[in-house]
């Protein structure tokens, strides 16, 4: 394992679902990451800003409305690759199960530059993301575990003692139990969650406390 990096991670909660968008850099460092901009792409990137920061790369967990909206603003701004599971792309782009025409009454859609895979590593900002295949929440619904750190960015597949929900578009209940089960709590148990809505959580206690564990 690696020497273990000072990351830092801001969260910033956005848009009328209460989506948690991250902001993560290595300290000492002036590039970042941005998971999940969420609405107001150009409010993050007025905090990216602030603080001196450059994007170097987006990366979505999924490709629900609330979780990519503010793309489109943030990197006319700031630049930056925007990344999302190749699995992702149809939903990404079709309005009719993004969630962006049936929940807000207006169609939106995007189609980002990059598609990752399961398994993959990406080299951003001085960091190791690692991509976790999470189906459930989505067909293409993924996390970034940055294994090293020991903290997972988990979009909608798991929150704090719930999951995400599996009634939409490609959405699959016996999937979104094995993503959890199979794949997020058999991390280690310090493993810190951070979700796509509600508190942070970690691996043990929703080992401990989950009804879905």
């Amino acid at each position: 394992m690696a020497d273990k990096k000072n990351v830092i991670i801001r969260s910033m909660m956005l848009g009328p679902v209460g989506t948690n968008c991250y902001i993560a850099h290595v300290e000492g460092r002036s590039d970042c990451v941005v998971v999940d901009p969420g609405y107001s792409g150009e409010r993050v990137a007025q905090v990216l800003t602030d603080d001196g920061l450059s994007l170097d790369g987006v990366l979505l967990t999924h490709g629900h409305f609330d979780h990519y909206e503010g793309v489109p603003g943030l990197t006319a701004k700031m630049g930056g690759k925007v990344y999302i599971l190749d699995e992702e792309m149809d939903l990404i782009k079709d309005p009719a199960k993004n969630g962006s025409l049936g929940l807000m009454g207006h169609g939106t859609a995007i189609e980002p530059e990059f598609t990752c895979h399961d398994g993959d590593v990406l080299e951003l900002a001085g960091m190791e993301f690692k991509v976790i295949h999470t189906p459930g929440h989505t067909k293409g619904g993924c996390c970034y575990y940055l294994e090293d750190e020991g903290v997972l960015f988990a979009g909608d597949t798991i929150f704090m003692e719930s999951i995400g929900r599996t009634d939409l578009p490609t959405g699959n209940m016996k999937e979104i139990l094995s993503s959890v089960r199979e794949k997020i709590l058999s991390l280690p148990g310090d493993t810190k969650i951070l979700p796509g809505h509600g508190p942070a959580t970690d691996v043990a206690y929703e080992a401990a406390n989950n009804p879905y564990a």
